[in-house]
C-alpha cells in the first residue's frame, strides 16, 4: 500500500532527473562543439568577461591577444563564446544613429517664468 502511495511521486522525480540530465548533456555537448571548432583569428569572450583574438590553439590551450602586442595563455575551458563581428557592427550604427538622432529642446533643470 505505501508503495501505491509514493510511486507517482517516484515518477515525477525520475522524469524531472532525466530532463534535467538531458539539457545537460545538450550544453556539455554545445560547449565542447564551440571549443572544437576555434579557428586562430576567432574573437572570443571567457569566462571571467575577458574579450581577445586568438593568436594559437593546442590541444588543451590558447593564445589569445587582448591588447595590441599583448598575448596569454588560458585553458580552452575558459572559452565561453565566440564574438559575432556582424551584431557588434549593427549595434553601433544603430547606437550612433540613434544618438545623432536625439535633439533637446528644452534643458530640464531650467525655470519658465509665466
Amino acid at each position: 500500500m505505501d508503495l501505491v502511495i509514493f510511486l507517482p511521486l517516484l515518477i515525477v522525480l525520475g522524469a524531472f532527473m532525466f530532463f534535467a540530465s538531458r539539457r545537460q548533456k545538450k550544453a556539455m555537448q554545445a560547449t565542447i562543439d564551440l571549443h572544437n571548432s576555434l579557428e586562430i583569428g576567432d574573437r572570443i569572450h571567457t569566462t571571467s568577461g575577458l574579450q581577445g583574438t586568438i593568436t594559437a590553439i593546442t590541444d588543451d590551450n590558447v593564445e589569445l591577444e587582448i591588447a595590441p602586442g599583448v598575448v596569454t595563455t588560458w585553458m580552452k575551458l575558459a572559452v565561453r563564446d565566440r564574438i559575432d563581428d556582424d551584431l557588434d557592427d549593427d549595434f553601433d550604427e544603430t547606437d550612433s544613429a540613434e544618438s545623432s538622432a536625439a535633439e533637446l529642446t528644452e534643458s530640464p533643470n531650467t525655470k519658465t517664468d509665466s
